[in-house]
């Protein structure tokens, strides 16, 4: 059904981010809407090395795609972003459906990244702003304080509105 050895992957109808740049970004709904050229082991590895270093465990990486795709519980599935050039990764954006309404939003955008040697070109942009397009409802992120790419996404209209708070056990 999902997975991360499966080779029987379809194809998605991808939109054109700009004739010049001749980025494309695919809409991932399911593992069978994967392009030919890209498997779930390979989405999660250029995952895991382009959002260093605030990447997560490989393994927390794949769950999160899994978890968008094919949701365990009874949430709606999210989606992928794949953006690509010449068959060739080059962004992603997870986009989780909460199950909740008004004080948590409904999408959570878990993780966004562009190969590093792409960045600056505006497919970090582009995908995100593709993502509000796509979502039904507000999208939350967690971003640390640190990261660069905090100053986009404040670009792009979002705003801090809360301080996350965790307990650890």
């Amino acid at each position: 059904m999902n997975n991360f050895a499966d080779d029987d992957m379809g194809s998605t109808q991808p939109i054109t981010v700009s004739k010049k740049s001749n980025v494309k970004i695919h809409t991932l709904r399911s593992f069978d809407d994967f392009p030919k050229w890209l498997t779930p082991d390979e989405l999660a590895n250029f995952l895991y090395e382009s959002l260093k270093p605030y990447e997560d465990p490989l393994p927390v990486v794949k769950e999160g795609i899994l978890d968008a795709l094919e949701p365990s519980s009874n949430r709606e599935p999210g989606f992928v972003l794949i953006a690509e050039k010449d068959d060739k990764i080059v962004g992603a954006l997870i986009m989780l459906r909460t199950g909740m309404k008004g004080y948590i939003p409904e999408n959570f955008l878990l993780m966004v990244a562009v190969d590093p040697t792409t960045r600056g070109m505006g497919i970090g942009a582009s995908i995100i702003k593709h993502s509000f397009e796509l979502a039904d409802g507000d999208v939350k992120l967690h971003v640390e304080y640190d990261n660069p790419a905090k100053k986009l996404y404040e670009r792009l209209g979002m705003t801090s509105k809360y301080a996350e708070m965790r307990f650890h056990k």
